[in-house]
């Protein structure tokens, strides 16, 4: 079922989710990767990951499969930054307008999708409050009371919480919706030096982080027309999707004291000065899912990454009326096995054929199947099927915790290297502006530096300039739009 564009404001389309049938109406529905628009709902749906039909359009309900995975991703991020000395914060929901409205190129940004609260009840609020769109605003006036001395700095925070964003265009799973799962880590910083160092921190988290999603992506430098309101600076982190437009997974911001100094964020350098802090923010969603299901998946269903994934093995016991009990035995003891060593792990003992199952796991991506029956207790083996290729190998009992080990591991260099081949497919260098507009990927060209000369370059080629490689070296060329010779490289993409 493709997303609805004709949903109204208060609820989604009233057609049959796919969540509702039972597995055998499931199984007769042929999923296409091939038509991406189509499969990436679809997939979503059939997985049952989340749950588009609350009453509210664009904010989405989750289900217990889609909200452990997205609990695994916050703690490998909790993990990053606990490790990193980031102190996790709980800030309140609500701004006060008199708070968003001390930085004007903040609200700017943002004042056409705030959710405006402006009564309790029948009464008038005096201040009208909002949901938080971001939290600067909501964080900033008490880090000033927080910070007092250079002694007090570095500061950083961060959080895990929801964002309100009022978001006009066609919603979508994970993608684009109103209501945003966020992280958001805060920091503040003596001097540019040092908030420098702190984003080459937050570069070095993100390559962690996707190592473990299994995803490459692109890390640039915005154009100065599209980074964040307030921010000196912007880097963008992107991932393509199979249909070549680019997802942002993140974004880092410097921006020097532009906020510090709306807000009174000072502190008393070791020489009696007062100086204005300086301060980086690092972002990131459930745009995180999004990548991972449309990166991954392929016609069968969900593929996830060992590290996240809500299960990450699922033992399949294969009964017969002779040796049913003998088998469930085993199947209890190699599941008490693996969790003792840390794995997540699922005995499937529903009274379905196991033909049933094996599409029903396939469906959800768990990365492991183990299948166990009669002949496996008379070789004392176990059969390893891995999700990713759908690779077959029989381990002797005694090698099964070595074999699950380099076998997740595989899987998980599989997937890096599959989305990896999927990046490069899509990225080409152009010389010709002209040649460029029938390209449907990411766009590698030559860029002036002239913002007029960008403007008109993403008019023309209808998508935008994602930026200036944060590696970038060793360029020569000509700008893609007026043709002067450049050493800027940029890339250019359509995007979600």
């Amino acid at each position: 079922m493709a997303d609805n564009n004709n949903a109204d404001e208060t609820g989604a389309a009233g057609d049959e989710s796919k969540q509702s049938l039972d597995l055998e109406s499931k199984m007769k529905i042929k999923l296409n990767k091939d038509n991406f628009n189509e499969w990436y709902p679809d997939v979503i749906e059939l997985a049952n990951l989340s749950d588009k039909r609350y009453p509210v359009k664009g904010m989405n309900v989750w289900t217990p499969y889609g909200w452990k995975l997205m609990l695994n991703i916050d703690t490998a991020i909790r993990h990053e930054l606990d490790s990193t000395g980031h102190g996790e914060v709980c800030f309140p929901l609500l701004i006060p307008k008199t708070e968003f409205a001390k930085e004007a190129e903040h609200i700017k940004g943002f004042d056409d999708q705030v959710y405006w609260v402006t009564r309790s009840g029948a009464t008038e609020l005096d201040i009208p409050l909002l949901l938080r769109p971001t939290s600067e605003t909501a964080m900033y006036p008490i880090f000033a009371l927080w910070i007092r001395s250079h002694s007090d700095l570095p500061l950083k925070t961060y959080q895990i919480v929801n964002t309100f964003r009022y978001e006009t265009k066609q919603t979508r799973s994970f993608i684009r919706i109103r209501e945003i799962h966020f992280f958001e880590a805060h920091t503040c910083h003596s001097d540019f030096e040092d908030a420098e160092a702190q984003i080459q921190e937050d570069l070095e988290i993100m390559r962690n982080l996707g190592k473990k999603l299994c995803l490459p992506y692109l890390a640039t430098r915005r154009p100065d027309w599209d980074k964040f309101a307030g921010a000196f600076y912007t880097i963008g982190i992107d991932c393509v999707m199979p249909n070549g437009r680019v997802l942002q997974l993140a974004s880092i911001h410097q921006y020097k004291e532009n906020f510090s100094s709306a807000y009174g964020i000072e502190f008393e350098d070791a020489d009696g000065s007062k100086k204005y802090v300086h301060q980086t923010t690092y972002g990131m969603s459930e745009r995180l899912v999004g990548a991972v299901v449309g990166v991954h998946g392929d016609n069968q269903g969900l593929k996830q990454p060992p590290e996240i994934a809500p299960i990450q093995i699922v033992i399949v016991p294969i009964l017969t009326k002779t040796a049913r009990t003998e088998v469930l035995d085993k199947c209890n003891e190699v599941l008490k096995s693996l969790q003792e060593h840390g794995y997540s792990v699922h005995l499937d003992l529903r009274d379905i054929r196991p033909g049933n199952k094996y599409y029903d796991w396939e469906l959800k991506g768990v990365p492991l199947r183990i299948e166990l029956g009669p002949r496996d207790l008379k070789n004392q083996s176990i059969v390893l099927v891995r999700r990713d290729t759908g690779g077959k190998e029989t381990l002797a009992w005694n090698d099964l915790l070595d074999g699950v080990d380099k076998t997740l591991k595989s899987v998980a260099e599989s997937l890096y290297t599959g989305a990896q081949q999927l990046m490069d497919k899509f990225i080409k260098r152009f010389d010709d502006l002209q040649e460029a507009a029938s390209w449907t990927g990411i766009i590698h060209a030559g860029w002036c530096g002239d913002q007029d000369c960008g403007l008109e370059m993403e008019e023309y080629l209808d998508r935008n300039i994602l930026g200036v490689p944060i590696d970038s070296k060793d360029f020569s060329g000509s700008c893609l739009q007026c043709g002067k010779p450049t050493n800027l490289e940029i890339y250019i993409a359509k995007t979600y």
